[in-house]
């Protein structure tokens, strides 16, 4: 009897024709998935090696920044109620150097911009590692996989609220000091206990130098891979026997078009154009001229004596010509009583000079400028304080917004530079700049150098 022949089926026909197509179709979680040949653990490790350092400046002036505020001495200075022990490394923050707070929040910002090139490409490089299952090996392994997360997490958090801060754009819900103070701590916890367990292999791995040549099976043999290393599979170590293999490096790379050096110098380039584009509203010099990525990074805002840099404008928070007209009275309360003065009564007193910046949180600062005033020491002598001047609660015409009402510490107002300011570079100071009368206190983060003054409140807050 002669043997039936059978007959192929659809799936068996359609995988005879499309092998090819059918054994590409791949999912993120399949090594074969990721193909670029310049992801390895050395290109890895330079990148983290730079978040290091760089992350760990940008954390402790953020910390700097926060202290800055003196959170602790008043409700209206501390924008994170219930920090509870996350406040710890709160202090008396110093009057000195009086560019303190315009240098720690300079760096502060500036490092994070021109951290994001560089954070954009470690997780570019190790995002293979994202989709890896199972998603837990081993307890040490799951602790490693939600640090990933804490720290991936809480870095691309902290990096989009802090940028859309220095652009104006209040796109995220709630206060952006809260949120970015507690996401400061999420991402620390992250971070540290990534260091903790990613650290000895990184050091591991950069003992063999920075990535080169090209990448990849087409690349030549590394001879100055450390023992330990990981490197790709097969390649010769210096004793002549195999190592292990990259657990970065592609399985199935594409040829080769750009080198892992060539790679870093890419990322390296971003970000000197970032520092190039956004530090000069922090620091002076030519590159104030080209800081075209921060809205008040640029040149002066104008002519004249006051054509600097502001925050808030008069009319932004309605501040009126009837507000600052020949009705305003400043008020000083303190033992000796309630006290309400003119602004001539105030240009009559004796009156001090100071040159100083106005440096903000959004990372933008001016130079010094040369304010002439009442120094806050003399008029808390007025309030009954002639020997050791105490806090002061300072309050502003503005009646609605964020710190319309600051805190002063006593040591801020026992400096002969901190003034109740009434002309600056020799002329009155105008609407925007706080006329009648404006705070500036040397070092401080510029909102509590509180404008449009009507009362001062010396004594226990």
């Amino acid at each position: 009897m002669p043997e039936r022949r059978r007959i192929p089926s659809l799936p068996d026909r359609l995988a005879g024709r499309l092998p090819d197509r059918l054994t590409a179709l791949r999912t993120p979680a399949d090594p074969g998935f990721w193909r670029s040949p310049v992801r390895g653990a050395r290109f890895t490790a330079v990148l983290g090696l730079v978040l290091l350092v760089g992350l760990t400046l940008v954390f402790v002036t953020g910390l700097l920044s926060y202290a800055a505020y003196n959170p602790d001495l008043d409700p209206v200075n501390d924008k994170t109620p219930g920090k509870g022990l996350l406040g710890f490394y709160l202090f008396a923050w110093p009057t000195g150097p009086h560019w303190l707070y315009r240098l720690t929040q300079g760096l502060h910002v500036t490092a994070g911009i021109v951290l994001v090139p560089v954070l954009l490409a470690k997780l570019w490089s190790v995002i293979p590692r994202l989709f890896a299952l199972p998603p837990a090996r081993s307890v040490g392994h799951a602790l490693e996989r939600i640090s990933l997360l804490l720290l991936v997490g809480g870095a691309l958090f902290q990096f989009l609220t802090g940028l859309l801060n220095i652009q104006l754009d209040y796109l995220f819900p709630g206060s952006f000091y809260t949120l970015h103070f507690y996401g400061a701590w999420v991402f620390l916890a992250g971070f540290v206990a990534h260091v903790a367990l990613k650290l000895p292999q990184a050091v591991r791995v950069l003992r063999a130098g920075i990535p080169r040549g090209e990448p990849g099976p087409h690349a030549a043999p590394d001879t100055t891979t450390a023992p330990g290393t990981p490197t790709a599979p097969g390649t010769p170590t210096e004793a002549g026997t195999p190592t292990a293999p990259d657990p970065l490096a592609a399985p199935d790379p594409l040829p080769a078009t750009l080198s892992r050096r060539g790679a870093l110098a890419m990322v390296g380039a971003g970000s000197l154009l970032l520092l190039i584009t956004s530090a000069g509203r922090s620091f002076d010099g030519p590159l104030r001229r080209l800081a075209l990525l921060t809205p008040r990074g640029g040149t002066k805002q104008g002519p004249g004596p006051n054509a600097f840099q502001v925050n808030k404008t008069a009319a932004a928070v309605r501040i009126t010509p009837a507000d600052t007209g020949e009705r305003w009275r400043l008020t000083v309360r303190g033992p000796a009583g309630e006290l309400r003065f003119s602004r001539a009564e105030l240009l009559a007193m004796e009156q001090h000079s100071a040159a100083l910046p106005i440096a903000c949180v959004e990372g933008w600062s001016t130079s010094d400028q040369l304010w002439r005033g009442v120094r806050l020491s003399d008029l808390a002598a007025l309030a009954g304080y002639p020997d050791s001047p105490p806090d002061v609660f300072v309050e502003s015409l503005q009646r609605s917004g964020s710190f319309r009402k600051a805190a002063l510490r006593d040591n801020q107002v026992r400096d002969g530079r901190s003034l109740l300011a009434l002309e600056v570079n020799g002329a009155p100071l105008s609407p925007d700049h706080g006329y009648p009368a404006r705070i500036i206190v040397p070092a401080a983060p510029g909102v509590l150098n509180t404008k449009w003054v009507e009362t001062l409140t010396f004594g226990e807050l």
